[in-house]
């Protein structure tokens, strides 16, 4: 039976006002099997409290602003059904191992500087065609057709143990998304991409908990690409 009303408890916290964070209890009408808790969110910050601080932008669960730790577990807000939630409660935290700037707003500085490092674009060790399209074949495509689908959304980030104990490890984030342009035929820069991560900040830092392959809402596997980056280190002798 769907319930007429559920209670969020939400983490407040503003750095300038608050000496310690709290959580806050709302009381939010569920009307449709289909409402989310981002949903939910908007209605709080909408009619019972404006000061309400979270991200959010497409609410389609394709570019990972409204992650979130809700009941438990880093999910996006938008896609997360209040009717798939069993309790009678739920409770949202922000992502973890970041600064939070007030409440659910966390600063994702550090986490965009790790996308940074591992240079996200092509470098081709050679002349574009003339066409400037460098043609892939359907085998050589496949090889990252799983690897694009990362949204930057920092579940794995804030699931991870050691990006909360080793602050400059570069997390699972980077390290798929540099395994993305390794596996990549277009790109030159193999050597060199290995090497950025063949250190104690990179690969063999990994733990392989598996927390962030279980937290990814696209279903990817950060974990397999950081042991596919260390294979590839061993057999080319980076």
């Amino acid at each position: 039976m769907q319930k007429d009303n559920i209670l969020f408890h939400i983490f407040r916290f503003d750095p300038d006002n608050d000496k310690k964070p709290y959580l806050q209890e709302f009381k939010i009408p569920v009307t449709r099997k289909d409402q989310t808790v981002l949903e939910g969110l908007f209605y709080i910050q909408q009619r019972l409290d404006n000061s309400l601080a979270f991200r959010s932008s497409c609410r389609a669960a394709i570019c990972g602003s409204c992650a979130m730790h809700i009941n438990g577990k880093y999910r996006l807000a938008c896609n997360t059904l209040i009717s798939k939630l069993t309790s009678d409660i739920i409770t949202i935290r922000p992502l973890a191992h970041m600064a939070i700037h007030k409440d659910l707003f966390v600063d994702m500085g550090p986490f965009w500087k790790n996308y940074e490092y591992i240079k996200p674009y092509l470098m081709p060790n050679k002349p574009l065609p003339a066409t400037r399209e460098q043609i892939q074949n359907p085998e050589e495509r496949s090889r990252i057709d799983i690897l694009i689908d990362c949204i930057l959304c920092a579940c794995c980030h804030s699931s991870c143990p050691v990006t909360a104990s080793h602050e400059k490890y570069l997390g699972p984030m980077a390290l798929l998304n540099m395994d993305r342009f390794v596996s990549d035929t277009r790109d030159g820069a193999r050597e060199e991409r290995l090497t950025m991560v063949n250190n104690e900040h990179g690969v063999w830092r990994c733990h392989t908990v598996f927390n962030c392959q279980e937290v990814c809402p696209k279903d990817l596997n950060p974990s397999g690409s950081i042991a596919h980056l260390k294979m590839k280190i061993v057999k080319n002798k980076i």
